[in-house]
């Protein structure tokens, strides 16, 4: 009850407002407010009261028109990009470096035989017209099976609008004048073969750390193999990462200058690359952050056997500006992709998201994964023997445009980045001058011994080193705050209405109690329509003192009608007559006004 009291009296209150119109409203702001214009609309003569009428509208009109662009730009969230310049002792990058050869050839030749037999055959066709007939050898046919994934062609191009395609493995001609040879193809069966062998069979088959690092330097302290980890990387086979951050903190770099960096010196062994799945040979290196996956394919450098090459480096670091300025990201965790290089324990990245994102889509789609991504729970790598059309489906899906925007519109970018510029130098190395003693060193380095297996095909020595300490930070932050949009309203609203918040204040005001006075007026109109709804489905109301009054009179008259007189005519009764009986006379109209009429009468 009580709180029904303090509404009702609360109503009274919001009742007893400027005015119950809105011109008694509209009168009494115009009247009181600290804006300019209204007061002179309501205080000036005829004439002038129209030209300010004029003027404010017009003012204000161009207010809103400049709120709105305030606001549009807030809304948009741009950023401004500043470049900062600072010094300090940094984190030497983590280091990765691979064979351009995956496997040693005298691993797998037993599982490439047949496809290198195929090859063989191929080129022996292409060479044919150049070389004269070939003698047929008695050798074992070829299985052309094998032929499904590696669409060797000659294209006849002398009818350039329309050139002849010939499939070598059934016809052959002369006039072909260009040669389109699928290296993704030879490697896509390559692949289909070694995706069958278990994980470990092809770390074996690899290059071992103990065989490839042959000398390592870190500064002026020592390091070997054991000072890498070792991962399976699906291009390159055994990859080893150095500074990698996993189990130990990362190494700092006391001092700038080649002196203080990192030196390896690598053998990759080229004499036993695979000879039709290898065409570069040297070492593949990349820079790239602790903790997070190296991505050699996209990111990744060659360094070429027999030289040593210098890598001097830079570092930028980026720093984003997230939710509502862009669309990064910290961790992933808000990324609706599943990350697949979670099982290395590694940082999100953009390029794990996409090759995730593929690498699921191939796996619901193809119905098995590619092996160059890591795999789903639960699902193979393709294969043609259980998989026949994998590699049409693979190609198909790579080069649909409609998978890859879904990729890429799923995955998004990290907000903080670190960016290693790198300035590369190479020279020859060893010089024909020292390469005997130096062979002769490296020899006894690796096995204890002094027989010279080594030589500057198969040798290569890096320089990994800071160029300066100064480092670049790209940082993002917002072109538009909450405090330049007030003041920027505030001063539009200033300068053409010559007003400040408190008239913003009794702009509200006026607002809400205009709402009221609706809000007053629509509760009387329903009042009134439900009255008149509840009029029309009662009864009639009955009769009044005067409505039985005028039915009494009308009575008299009809005894009229039938040969009595009128009552106020009538004599006066003789004396001894008993008075007339009025009450049956009421009879008829009380039975008409119906039971309760009693009650109402009284």
């Amino acid at each position: 009850m009580n709180l029904k009291k303090y509404f009702v009296r609360a109503l009274h209150r919001l009742q007893k407002g400027p005015g119950y119109t809105y011109k008694e409203l509209l009168v009494w702001y115009c009247d009181n407010t600290n804006t300019h214009g209204p007061k002179r609309i309501i205080k000036e003569g005829p004439k002038k009261k129209l030209i300010w009428f004029f003027l404010t509208l017009l003012f204000a009109s161009l207010v809103f028109w400049q709120w709105g662009i305030l606001i549009n730009t807030y809304l948009s969230y741009n950023v401004t990009s500043s470049l900062s310049i600072g010094f300090k002792t940094m984190k030497f990058p983590a280091v990765t470096v691979c064979n351009a050869n995956p496997f040693k050839y005298s691993e797998v030749k037993h599982l490439l035989k047949e496809l290198d037999r195929l090859i063989e055959a191929a080129l022996e066709r292409i060479l044919q017209p150049a070389l004269g007939n070939s003698s047929e050898n008695a050798s074992p046919p070829l299985d052309l099976r094998l032929w499904h994934q590696i669409p060797l062609v000659l294209i006849d191009e002398h009818d350039k609008d329309n050139p002849v395609i010939l499939d070598i493995f059934e016809t052959c001609s002369h006039s072909a004048s260009s040669l389109w040879s699928s290296h993704a193809g030879a490697r896509a069966r390559s692949t289909s073969i070694l995706s069958k062998v278990p994980l470990q069979e092809r770390i074996r088959m690899g290059y071992q750390a103990e065989d490839m690092i042959l000398a390592c330097l870190y500064g002026a302290e020592p390091c070997n193999y054991k000072n890498f980890t070792q991962i399976y990387h699906p291009d390159h086979g055994n990859c080893y990462i150095f500074n990698w951050g996993m189990d130990e903190e990362a190494l700092n770099s006391s001092n700038p200058g080649a002196e203080f960096g990192l030196k390896l010196i690598l053998d990759i062994s080229q004499q036993d690359y695979i000879p039709y799945l290898s065409s570069a040979a040297g070492a593949r290196l990349m820079l790239h952050q602790q903790k997070s996956f190296p991505f050699l394919k996209d990111q990744g450098i060659y360094a070429m056997a027999g030289t040593e090459t210098s890598i001097g480096v830079l570092v930028d670091e980026l720093e984003r500006m997230g939710y509502p300025y862009s669309d990064c990201t910290n961790n992933g965790s808000d990324v609706p992709v599943k990350n697949l290089y979670s099982q290395y324990n590694t940082s999100y990245s953009i390029q794990a998201c996409l090759r995730s994102c593929f690498q699921n889509h191939m796996t619901e789609i193809c119905g098995c994964g590619h092996y160059m991504f890591p795999l789903p729970e639960g699902v193979n790598y393709c294969n043609n023997e259980d998989n026949p059309g994998w590699a049409y489906c693979y190609s198909s899906l790579r080069s649909s445009i409609t998978h890859r925007q879904i990729c890429i519109d799923s995955c998004k970018e990290t907000c903080n980045d670190t960016q290693y510029k790198m300035t590369i130098s190479m020279a020859d190395w060893p010089s024909e001058a020292s390469e005997d003693w130096i062979f002769h060193i490296l020899s006894y380095e690796r096995d204890m011994s002094t027989n010279v297996t080594l030589d500057r095909n198969g040798i290569i020595k890096l320089n990994i080193y800071f160029q300066e300490y100064n480092y670049r930070t790209i940082s993002e932050s917002a072109a538009t705050t909450i405090v330049w949009l007030l003041s920027s309203l505030g001063g539009q609203f200033g300068f053409w209405m010559g007003g400040s918040v408190l008239c913003l204040i009794e702009f509200g005001e006026i607002i809400i109690d205009s709402l009221w006075i609706t809000v007053i007026n629509v509760i009387s109109w329903c009042k009134g329509l439900k009255q008149k709804r509840a009029q029309a489905r009662s009864p009639a109301a009955p009769p009044t003192v005067s409505e039985l009054v005028e039915a009494h009179t009308n009575l008299g008259f009809q005894h009229e009608d039938a040969g009595a007189l009128p009552r106020d005519e009538a004599l006066p009764p003789e004396p001894g007559t008993p008075p007339p009986n009025y009450d049956s006379l009421r009879v008829q109209p009380l039975d008409v006004l119906g039971p309760d009429s009693d009650a109402e009468t009284e």
